[in-house]
């Protein structure tokens, strides 16, 4: 799951986000380690105009520190970046971060990335907003470069080349999964040539099946033989009858039910689910993260 509170845009976040605190937040990320969740997602904005504040909101946490700090009190759960705009900082910065986060966490580090689309972000930072599908091919290929296992790593790229300079600590794992975002054909493509894993965004279920069919063949195209996660982030979901409005597009019901329907996301290929718990408090919501692992989640390989 992505976490709440740490990103607050008026198209996801819950009423009572607003006024949550650090220790909310904590108490969230060990419920998710505790109870088998497979990660912990933050993400990743670094300034917003105000022309787009009232849909995105101001709160977007560091992704970087936040999971950092759940990192020190985790011990199993992955942490994620969802996403990391990647090609807003030099690859070199970025690979000092989260190398040094994977080398704290013990190796539960999952580097997910994205374009972005914020234009004046781009333009503050200095970076290419209109080549920023180029630029993140190329910040990837120096991020795999620079989170191997070398100590000094080597890149030569068209907008960054690095040699003779030794960054350490290495992370913890051999290689830092790298999983794109997004869903546009770019996107795909970028995830299929480039990425160990792949995250859609807003597809819903019927566009699934050609979305990971197209993946699949332009890696095989490419004569890429490694296997890729192919991740999805399914409807809002409750587990029970709610009593509240919690939206038409809601996935509601008894376990038996709501497993039921999310048995069609294995059924189409896809390897992993992102979910999201409406909730009216950090309480509701850590019951239904309780209620999901307990009662939907040992029904999803049936």
């Amino acid at each position: 799951m992505q976490l709440p509170i740490q990103s607050q845009s008026a198209i996801f976040a819950e009423g009572w986000e607003a006024a949550a605190t650090p220790d909310d937040l904590a108490e969230i990320a060990r419920t998710a380690d505790r109870t088998g969740f497979a990660y912990l997602a933050s993400c990743d904005h670094v300034a917003i105009p105000r022309r787009l504040a009232d849909a995105m909101g101001t709160v977007w946490y560091d992704p970087v520190a936040t999971l950092a700090f759940l990192a020190g009190i985790t011990e199993r759960v992955l942490l994620m970046s969802h996403v990391a705009v990647v090609g807003l900082r030099h690859p070199l910065i970025t690979a000092k971060q989260y190398a040094t986060l994977d080398h704290l966490c013990g190796g539960r580090l999952i580097l997910g990335v994205g374009a972005g689309h914020v234009a004046e972000e781009f333009r503050a930072l200095g970076a290419d907003f209109d080549g920023r599908g180029g630029l993140l091919d190329e910040t990837v290929d120096a991020l795999k470069a620079a989170l191997g296992p070398e100590e000094y790593p080597e890149f030569a790229g068209e907008r960054y080349a690095f040699s003779g300079l030794g960054q350490l600590p290495r992370p913890a794992q051999e290689r830092v999964p790298v999983w794109v975002g997004g869903s546009s054909p770019a996107a795909v493509c970028r995830a299929a040539l480039r990425g160990d894993g792949w995250l859609p965004q807003g597809d819903p279920r019927d566009r699934l099946p050609a979305q990971i069919a197209l993946l699949k063949g332009l890696r095989e195209a490419a004569g890429i033989g490694e296997p890729i996660v192919v991740g999805a982030i399914t409807e809002p979901l409750y587990v029970g009858e709610p009593g509240w409005p919690v939206g038409r597009r809601t996935l509601t019901g008894k376990p038996e039910a709501v497993a039921e329907s999310l048995r069609a996301y294995p059924a189409m290929g896809v390897h992993q689910i992102q979910v999201r718990f409406r909730s009216r408090s950090r309480d509701e919501l850590i019951g239904q993260m309780v209620a999901f692992a307990a009662e939907v989640a040992p029904l999803l390989d049936a």
